[in-house]
């Protein structure tokens, strides 16, 4: 088996952070998790959760300039990993890696099983609530028990995964200057949409409105009609296909980011998801 670690950081979180140690403790061993904590005003995890805590002052920046600024400290931790572990998985609080269920494996024993370039992506899959049809979150069940909707996304089809010491882009959504694989059995769950109290509880929090997080809010807050509007298709009909979408229609300057799907991202989750994170 290989030696997996897994990084994110973390501010003004009220909902994710211990089910992101959840899961990741459940894949990798609590002693194999970094949380970042940005600004000593914010209250750490339980020692008895057993992860890496890293506390760093909170310096308010841009929304790119933070973005920047998460992934220059992300790679630089990883490099620093990758000393001694065999793979490091990065991601924001709010998203989850999963293995196909289908398969019947753990995310360690399968990313133990399967040859990895310098860094790999997992199909991203943006999980946002439907307003006419779905109840607000309950935070004691899990998730997918809960939501049955998705967007999928080239913006959360990261390159998540480093089996070598590179350099993340802003939000880690590509490597810099390495191109980009998606694998074929793995989801990233985005659900910073998972619910909209959550999510307007995050429009109105005061560090994110001075760093100007109000454009990408307002994107984020669309996406609740789109769902609402959409008419989903059966999520297994799409994943090929979009796979092979996103490696095709990429434009020359993001030639190492996934392309945009110009239709048919709305599906309906499968069954076998269901009682996931």
């Amino acid at each position: 088996m290989k030696r997996i670690a897994a990084i994110t950081s973390v501010r003004n979180d009220t909902m994710f952070l211990e089910r992101w140690i959840a899961h990741y403790s459940a894949a990798f061993g609590a002693e194999n998790l970094h949380v970042i904590i940005d600004g000593m005003d914010q209250p750490v995890p339980a020692a008895e959760t057993g992860v890496n805590v890293i506390r760093v002052e909170y310096v308010p920046r841009s929304v790119v300039a933070g973005d920047k600024e998460r992934a220059r400290r992300a790679s630089a931790l990883a490099k620093e990993l990758l000393q001694s572990v065999d793979l490091v998985i990065g991601t924001d609080v709010d998203e989850f890696l999963i293995v196909d269920p289908a398969l019947g494996v753990g995310l360690a024993e399968y990313l133990s099983s399967i040859h990895l370039p310098g860094s790999l992506s997992a199909l991203g899959l943006d999980v946002v609530r439907h307003l006419d049809k779905e109840a607000p979150i309950d935070r004691a069940r899990p998730f997918l028990d809960q939501r049955r909707y998705a967007k999928i996304s080239d913006r959360y089809t990261k390159a998540l995964i480093l089996s070598e010491p590179l350099d993340w882009g802003s939000g880690q959504h590509r490597v810099r200057g390495r191109n980009f694989r998606i694998d074929p059995n793995l989801y990233l769950l985005h659900f910073g949409s998972v619910d909209r109290a959550v999510s307007e509880a995050r429009a109105a929090d005061a560090d994110r409105i001075k760093e100007g997080w109000a454009a990408h809010q307002k994107r984020r807050d669309a996406l609740f009609e789109e769902i609402r509007q959409a008419d989903p298709i059966p999520a297994d009909d799409r994943f090929a296909s979009a796979r092979r979408a996103m490696a095709l229609w990429r434009s020359p300057p993001k030639w190492n980011k996934p392309g945009r799907l110009r239709s048919g991202s709305v599906v309906e989750l499968p069954e076998r998801f269901k009682g996931l994170v």
